[in-house]
């Protein structure tokens, strides 16, 4: 056996090789994957906010109520929810001091504490939202001093200004726990 012969299919691969080299796609790009934040979006007023997806147990419709006399005028009474007393509070009410108007876009944010729930009242939920760590902000939105209370930084997408809303922050606050209206 000659060496040329042997060599041939040495030839033969380096061709193959070659070629494929040649005709071969680039290897994928590498790009930077970003998690984004996500949480329920929703509408307090002109003001939107976000509250951690782990916040928000469930989004209801206006229930029926029983009112509670003596009452804050924020608290809007005690609901059934699958067997379950919450008592519905109107977060604007708690924080602004002037209620919510019921329409048909309110709806009621469940968060549970310690095993203890409790339904707030907004003027829309608007659904789940995400955001990246770039559209983070320390700039809070303009709005009432006690919401700031309650907002941990905000995030800015667009021409949109989202607060962070606080539920522990809410639930901690002393005010949240003085329902019975002043005599």
């Amino acid at each position: 056996m000659s060496v040329a012969t042997e060599l041939q299919p040495f030839a033969v691969l380096r061709e193959i090789e070659s070629r494929s080299r040649e005709n071969a796609f680039g290897l994928p790009q590498q790009t930077e994957v970003r998690k984004p934040w996500s949480g329920i979006g929703f509408r307090m007023g002109e003001q939107r906010l976000v509250a951690g997806l782990g916040e928000i147990g469930e989004i209801l419709i206006y229930p029926e109520l029983t009112r509670i006399p003596g009452a804050q005028p924020w608290v809007m009474g005690v609901a059934n929810i699958r067997g379950s007393l919450i008592p519905i509070l109107d977060l604007k009410g708690f924080i602004c001091g002037k209620n919510t108007e019921l329409k048909r876009r309110s709806r009621v944010l469940v968060i549970e504490r310690n095993k203890h729930a409790a339904g707030l009242l907004v003027d829309e939920a608007m659904g789940m939202r995400y955001f990246f760590e770039e559209e983070q902000t320390d700039d809070l939105p303009a709005g009432d001093e006690l919401l700031h209370a309650f907002l941990k930084g905000a995030y800015r997408q667009a021409d949109s200004h989202w607060g962070i809303f606080d539920v522990s922050r809410l639930v901690e606050h002393p005010k949240f726990y003085e329902v019975a209206a002043q005599t």
